[in-house]
Order: structure tokens, then sequence, then C-alpha cells
């Protein structure tokens, strides 16, 4: 499946997907993974509609996210958050709905000026809302952050975070500051947060991670110098662990679990030489 971003949609078939949305979560067949609806189940699903938007087009469909002020009583139908649906559904469909709520979110956060408090429009040119009585525009919010895999050796430094919903053991990751270059983050984030220096530092790959809006770039990076010290705030413990003997990590949908298992691959890689 093919996913093409766009504003405005153009004539390319008669046909529409839709993404209803309420509260942060995704409307979805029971008993089935997420995808967008056709217009048949849209109906069915009896949805009190307040607004919708335009995504793009997936596989020439032209794609709508629909906000819903509240849920339809029609059987067949369950609501499901997005983080729900990680590893359950292809990285494209992933990245859609969380493009889907990101626009929804956005939409409805910016009703009205941050500035002067004067309803804004939509822009029939591109992704904003408009001010035009200070004439300021306010665009979907992006924050990138960095996520980064420090290796010693057959070892790499896993931590277990403060806020983790789930007692598992990721890589590093922090926000991008204000006039600040991503390589920079990493070897900031990496100091605060356990206290060691690193060197050796290099791009891997990057995810949109809609929780709520960031982009995560991420890098690997080789062990220096230092103790390990955790700050006891954002980390709670962190250690190194050998690639045959890692504790609980985070899935292969997410960009940790990749670069945990690019680290794995590459070891078990050398172990066989």
């Amino acid at each position: 499946m093919t996913f093409v971003a766009g504003v405005e949609p153009l004539i390319i078939s008669g046909e529409a997907l839709f993404i209803p949305v309420l509260d942060n979560l995704l409307l979805c067949l029971a008993g089935a993974g997420w995808r967008p609806l056709e217009q048949h189940e849209l109906a069915a699903s009896e949805p009190v509609v307040l607004e919708q938007h335009f995504l793009g087009y997936l596989d020439q469909k032209a794609c709508w996210v629909v906000d819903v002020a509240r849920a339809g009583q029609a059987e067949g139908f369950e609501w499901h958050s997005l983080r729900s649906q990680l590893g359950l559904v292809s990285e494209e469909m992933f990245l859609l709905a969380g493009r889907a709520l990101q626009i929804s979110r956005w939409y409805g956060d910016h009703q009205f000026c941050g500035r002067c408090g004067r309803p804004t429009t939509t822009d029939p040119q591109e992704r904003a809302k408009v001010c035009h009585a200070c004439n300021l525009s306010f665009y979907p919010r992006l924050s990138p952050c960095i996520i980064t895999l420090i290796t010693r050796g057959d070892e790499c430094l896993l931590a277990r975070h403060a806020r983790a919903s789930r007692p598992v053991f990721s890589a590093l990751a922090g926000f991008v500051e204000v006039g600040e270059r991503p390589e920079d983050t990493v070897h900031r984030e990496v100091r605060e947060e356990v206290g060691i220096e690193i060197q050796a530092v290099q791009y891997f790959a990057s995810q949109p991670w809609p929780f709520p809006g960031q982009l995560m770039l991420g890098f690997t990076g080789e062990y220096l110098s230092g103790d390990i010290l955790v700050d006891g705030v954002e980390i709670m413990e962190a250690h190194w662990f050998r690639y045959d003997g890692l504790p609980a990590i985070p899935s292969a949908a997410t960009l940790s679990g990749q670069l945990i298992a690019n680290f794995i691959q590459q070891r078990q890689g050398l172990a066989r030489t």
C-alpha cells in the first residue's frame, strides 16, 4: 500500500477512505487490526461528525481524518489507542494513523490565536491555521528527539526510564534543545542521564513518533570514558548488557528496538567469524 501526503484533495477516483478519531482513539472494526474505513463502514458506525481533514492518498484513494463528537451505538466497532496497535499493523498504517491523530489534535488545539485570542481560520493553500488579526500562522507541531544506543564491545548500555509504561530497558533518548544540533544533543543527553562520555556518534535511522508529536532521530555511539551514574529522576537504572543476555527490551516496531536488534545482529555476525 502506498500513501502520498497532501493538503487539498484532487480527483483521482470516486472512492475515499476515512479515519474516525475521538479523544486520541481510533475507530476499528471489532476483532480486526486498525485500518481506514470505507465509506459504507463509516456510515455503519453511526458517527456524530464534527470536522474532517484531508490527509493525502492511500492507493490513489482520498484519505480523510474525521473528528467525531461521540461514538455511535452500532455494533461491530471498537475504539483503540494507537499505541495498542504498535507492532500489530504495518509501519505504513502506523504512520498514517499517527498522522491522522496529530492533524486532528493540531486542528483542535489551534481554534484560537495564542497571541491575541481571536478565532483562527484554515489556510486553503497549506497545512496551517491563521490568525488574520495579527498575521500569525500555526502549523502542526513536530518536536525532534534523539535516541541513542551506546555500545562497548559485546555490551550495550540500556536504561529503565521513569516514565516507561512497562518495565523494559531501552536506548537513551531526549529532546533537541533550541539552537542545538542533534549530534550535540546525543552527547549532552548521554552525559546528563548516565554520566559517561561517548565517541564515534553515527546516524542510524529516523521514525515519526506520534506520542504526541515527535520525530525520533536514531544514533549509535561508542563508550569513551566514565562510570554510569543515573539521575534518579528521568532514569531509574542503567546497566551494560551483553548482546546475548539482554533484559526485556522495546518492540522491534520502535526505533529503540531496531537499534538494539541491529547491534545484536552485528555481534552475532562477529561471533560466527
